[in-house]
């Protein structure tokens, strides 16, 4: 049996119970958040129990822990957490700054533990299934990534000024996409921005709406396009273009039913959100997460892959605010 101890009884917190409850051979055995309401709530939920952080981490019946609490605490729970010899989920991304991120880095090596970073993109059934037919080679080598990234509405304004700007707390997963589309690196990097939806974002030093381009290593182009703000619902996609093809991985919606009249032809609007439009993603990744400690098998988004994001959402920042190209 892994028995868990869950950081973080907010909105993703709940999801990740949920899924990690449904896995075999998995335990909620903890709940930690500093909201005992919200803590005790879910702990009620799942049969698990309400612990102080310091006393869910001293527990030695604890294999393995899921960090889904602010992204101020995120570090210095990864740190404590390896140091105390457990398997590690986190929430993207693994900090803010990049020393600190590094470091974290620094002490899940040291302590060689498994530390998986929720990019849950990368399990989304849709997305998968493109990389695979990509990797079968069907549209030969591939060239361009055009990925188009599209928010329902903004979060509120408090939550804008501790977010760490759009390229960090947005665009950090289309970065972590592009790596692993292309399998390729960054070389140079532009980004641009406005604020075009609500001119609060402004005054909390922030955007709302951008574009980057990347040029990869190997040449290759990626584009990247995003808003908070987009009226028919949650937008994911993205495409890549091949010597020999294209292929592209389009939104999710509702149901599949098409209505033929004689004024239109229309379906259901995208999925609302991304809670809604990653379900089956969130639960695919949980599943990796425990199978991989299970089975001693690596993880496939390990804390790398979130310095590497986090590292391109840095460069994009300094390019938006500098008006320049970075090279990488």
């Amino acid at each position: 049996m892994i028995e868990v101890a869950l950081f973080g009884a907010g909105r993703i917190g709940s999801i990740h119970a949920g899924n990690m409850v449904r896995q075999p051979g998995v335990k909620l055995k903890y709940v930690v958040d500093v909201n005992r309401p919200a803590a005790v709530e879910l702990a009620s939920r799942h049969r698990a129990e309400v612990r102080a952080m310091d006393a869910a981490l001293a527990d030695e019946s604890i294999t393995a822990v899921v960090i889904a609490s602010s992204t101020d605490t995120h570090a210095d729970l990864i740190q404590r957490a390896a140091a105390a010899g457990k398997a590690i989920f986190c929430e993207k991304p693994v900090d803010l700054d990049l020393l600190r991120a590094r470091a974290c880095a620094q002490a899940v090596a040291r302590a060689g533990v498994v530390c998986m970073i929720g990019f849950q993109r990368r399990f989304d059934p849709t997305f998968v299934a493109l990389k695979q037919r990509l990797l079968a080679g069907e549209i030969g080598e591939p060239e361009m990534l055009v990925s188009t990234s599209r928010d329902p509405g903004a979060p509120p304004i408090e939550y804008i000024g501790v977010s760490g700007g759009i390229f960090k707390d947005m665009l950090i997963h289309d970065f972590d996409i592009f790596r692993w589309i292309l399998e390729d690196e960054a070389s140079t990097l532009y980004a641009t921005g406005s604020c075009l939806t609500d001119q609060a974002i402004a005054a909390a030093g922030d955007i709302d709406s951008t574009a980057v381009t990347i040029r990869t290593r190997r040449g290759r182009l990626a584009q990247i396009n995003t808003s908070r703000r987009a009226a028919y619902g949650y937008d994911q996609r993205f495409e890549v273009l091949g010597s020999n093809g294209m292929l592209q991985a389009g939104n999710h919606k509702p149901t599949e039913v098409f209505a033929h009249t004689a004024a239109s032809v229309s379906c259901d609007k995208p999925e609302h959100f991304f809670l809604q439009r990653y379900r089956s993603a969130y639960a695919n990744e949980m599943a990796h997460f425990f199978e991989a400690i299970g089975e001693g098998k690596p993880v496939q988004t390990t804390i790398n892959d979130g310095i590497k994001a986090l590292e391109l959402a840095e460069a994009a920042t300094r390019s938006w605010r500098e008006k320049r190209a970075i090279e990488l």
